[in-house]
């Protein structure tokens, strides 16, 4: 079956940026999609409080072979379901909850876990996760991640919240194996006047900071 084909990590290694969409049209996602691979970024997260979040991974996952397709604000059981019938090809959660984590671990499904204390950040990364999200960053900072990254150096951290055009640099620098962006990375001025070709080359900016890294 098509939905199952797996997360390329070569894909999100070529552009390791989660991008988070929440909140927007069907038509609007696919001209946002077409954008995002066109300045060679590959990841996007749908959170499960987007209006028709399910029917837009489907939709992504049909349309567009180079995008990992995921699911993002998955906090229960219920949503991991309902976003892995959808064809998921990964999963991100604001916080940690074992039953999740542990079934995406099962079942191969590369997970992101939300967490915000060390022990937090180590419970979530013991529990399998392929990443522990940051979050949220916006708070803690590129300081954080070195200070984290110090002692538990192990552990492959992907800061979420706060994380910018002018600062994604440093926290690669700072030891993150990858960053989630959001509001930053969807620049709402351009999305509301159409401007998809200042969207491409923004997400294009924000692509080759990593690049120069």
């Amino acid at each position: 079956m098509s939905n199952k084909v797996a997360f390329s990590w070569e894909l999100y290694n070529k552009a390791p940026i989660v991008s988070i969409v929440r909140g927007v049209s069907m038509e609007v996602m696919l001209d946002i999609a077409k954008a995002y691979l066109g300045a060679g970024l590959h990841t996007i997260e749908i959170t499960m409080n987007t209006a028709g979040a399910t029917e837009m991974i489907s939709k992504l996952r049909g349309e567009f072979k180079e995008l990992n397709v995921g699911a993002g604000t998955v906090c229960n059981m219920e949503d991991y379901e309902k976003a892995v019938a959808a064809g998921a090809q990964f999963i991100v959660t604001p916080i940690i909850d074992e039953v999740v984590i542990k079934t995406a671990v099962a079942q191969g499904i590369p997970i992101f876990p939300g967490a915000y204390s060390p022990t937090e950040i180590y419970k979530a990364w013991s529990l399998g996760a392929s990443a522990v999200k940051i979050f949220p960053a916006t708070q803690l900072g590129v300081q954080f991640i070195k200070d984290i990254a110090a002692p538990l150096n192990n552990i492959k951290l992907l800061p979420t919240g706060g994380v910018s055009l002018e600062n994604i640099k440093s926290f690669f620098e700072a030891g993150a194996v990858g960053v989630g962006m959001g509001s930053s990375l969807f620049n709402k001025k351009l999305i509301q006047e159409g401007d998809f070709e200042g969207l491409a080359k923004h997400f294009a900016n924000i692509k080759s900071e990593i690049n120069r890294f």
